[in-house]
C-alpha cells in the first residue's frame, strides 16, 4: 500500500484571493481539530489544527502547497425566532441560552436548530416563528470555538427544570 501525502492545513485566513476550491459543510461538521477532508472539487487534504474549533463560513483553509479551500456552510434546517421588539427578543436569547442552545445571534433575528419542544416554548413566550433552511454560524459561546460543541461536560451547579 502507497502512502501518498495529503497537502495538510495547520492555520486558516479570514482573507484570500482566489481559492482553489471550496468545502461544504454542515456546522457540525465545520467543528473539527484533525480529520481528512474533500473540498467540493475532490481536493483532499489533511485539516491538523492546534486544536478544535468551528470553521466559519467565508474561513480559507491554508494548505501547505500554497493552495487555499474555501469553507462555505451549508443551509440546515433551522427555526428563525423573532420577537415583539428588541426587549423581547433579548429575553426570547435569554432563554435560548439559558437551555444551552447553540444560537446564530443577528440584531432583528435568532435562529436556532429545529426542535419542537423549543418551538413550542418559545412560541408560548410570543415569539414569532418560522422554518427556514440556511447557513448555521452559531456564536462560539463562553469557552470560545473551542468548545463550541453541542454538549459540555462540567457541572455548573444548577438544574433545569
Amino acid at each position: 500500500m502507497t502512502n501518498t501525502a495529503l497537502p495538510v492545513c495547520t492555520t486558516l485566513a479570514r482573507t484570500f484571493d482566489s481559492p482553489a476550491g471550496t468545502i461544504t459543510l454542515d456546522e457540525t461538521a465545520r467543528h473539527r481539530r484533525r480529520v481528512k477532508m474533500v473540498a467540493d472539487n475532490g481536493v483532499a487534504f489533511l485539516l491538523d489544527l492546534p486544536e478544535a474549533r468551528l470553521l466559519r463560513h467565508g474561513d480559507g483553509l491554508v494548505l501547505d502547497d500554497g493552495r487555499i479551500i474555501e469553507v462555505r456552510a451549508e443551509p440546515e434546517p433551522l427555526i428563525e425566532v423573532r420577537g415583539r421588539d428588541p426587549r423581547h427578543l433579548l429575553a426570547l436569547a435569554w432563554q435560548i441560552g439559558n437551555r444551552h442552545l447553540a444560537a446564530q445571534i443577528e440584531p432583528d433575528r435568532i435562529l436556532i436548530r429545529r426542535d419542537h419542544v423549543i418551538a413550542d416554548m418559545l412560541a408560548g413566550l410570543g415569539a414569532t416563528l418560522a422554518e427556514v433552511s440556511e447557513p448555521f454560524d452559531p456564536e462560539g459561546g463562553a469557552y470560545g470555538d473551542a468548545h463550541a460543541a453541542h454538549h459540555h461536560h462540567h457541572d455548573h451547579g444548577h438544574c433545569h427544570d
